[in-house]
């Protein structure tokens, strides 16, 4: 079996293939980025086969399923840079790439979705992932959607993001919206463990699976344990969104790789909590805690590279 991982070059994507390859399964990589692709697959050399392609490409996506017999679907954007939008990539890619396993007579599909995601939210980008959700829902196919909270790891942007910040600013550091919102960090190992389980078990087909960390934390809490991480400490001061929003707004307009940007600070409205999580009822694992030893590669963030991030929006491996 030859299993397709869209998005393959990304943070979940290549987490995944890595999980496939140490099985000894058949990977076609769909990437976008061969600069990406070389950093974070290369090192799996002739094991897997790097395609070239978008998912927005309809005529495309229907030439690279050919062979395949399963696909794993991680492509999304969390925040719109390049003229990419959610609609065009989140919901429409997940169309696309529906309809080109079903004309390729592909049954089994596993889409990673968003804990929280639903058609009829005022949030764009939850919205897109949720309408994606109902679309694979009612494709026909042996589909199953994986639905993780704020997934932490290596190549993440969530949680680096704050020590890049947490570099570039001394003294003071923002409680950001207050430090309230919820949420329930999830190990991308865990993550693309859920992804590998879920395709050699029938049971989860047809099932939106939420997948979540051990632990419920708050941005404060997330926060104060990002600079333990560090070994560095900050004075925090409460921001409210409406005090962030128009400074977001400026970063997004002029940083090529602006950390966060105004639809995913309106997102801190919404508790992404996991009360029945998966992990830990269907799979049966021990969810690895946003903690410890676990969130150390926060330390490899050094100012030079957060600027880097920042004003070129250069891959971070």
């Amino acid at each position: 079996m030859t299993v397709l991982v869209t998005g393959a070059a990304g943070f979940v994507g290549n987490n995944v293939v890595e999980r496939l390859v140490n099985k000894g399964q058949s990977v076609r990589a769909l990437v976008r980025s061969t600069e990406k692709a070389q950093k974070r697959l290369g090192k799996f050399g002739d094991k897997i086969e790097i395609v070239q392609g978008d998912v927005t490409d309809r005529a495309a996506m229907k030439k690279v399923m050919r062979g395949v017999s399963a696909i794993v679907h991680t492509v999304a954007i969390s925040m719109e840079k390049g003229g990419m939008t959610y609609e065009e990539v989140n919901y429409q890619g997940t169309i696309n790439t529906v309809d080109a396993a079903v004309d390729n007579g592909i049954n089994r599909f596993i889409f990673i979705s968003q804990n929280g995601a639903r058609a009829d939210l005022p949030y764009r980008f939850l919205a897109s992932k949720g309408k994606a959700q109902d679309y694979v829902a009612t494709s026909g196919l042996a589909w199953t959607a994986l639905r993780p909270s704020a997934i932490f790891g290596k190549q993440d942007e969530f949680f680096n993001t704050f020590a890049r910040l947490l570099r570039l600013t001394p003294i003071v550091f923002p409680l950001i919206g207050g430090g309230k919102a919820e949420f329930q960090p999830v190990s991308v190992l865990d993550v693309a463990e859920a992804t590998v389980r879920s395709l050699e078990d029938d049971s989860t087909i047809g099932k939106a699976l939420d997948l979540g960390g051990p632990e419920v934390l708050t941005l404060g809490e997330i926060e104060k344990r990002v600079m333990k991480a560090l070994g560095t400490g900050r004075i925090l001061f409460p921001a409210p969104v409406w005090f962030l929003r128009p400074i977001v707004g400026i970063m997004q307009a002029v940083l090529p790789g602006s950390p966060v940007n105004t639809a995913l600070l309106e997102l801190l409205a919404v508790p992404n909590t996991v009360p029945n999580n998966a992990l830990v009822t269907h799979f049966n694992m021990q969810p690895i805690p946003f903690s410890g030893e676990h969130i150390a590669y926060l330390r490899d963030n050094t100012a030079g590279q957060a600027l880097n991030k920042f004003f070129t929006n250069a891959v971070v491996n």
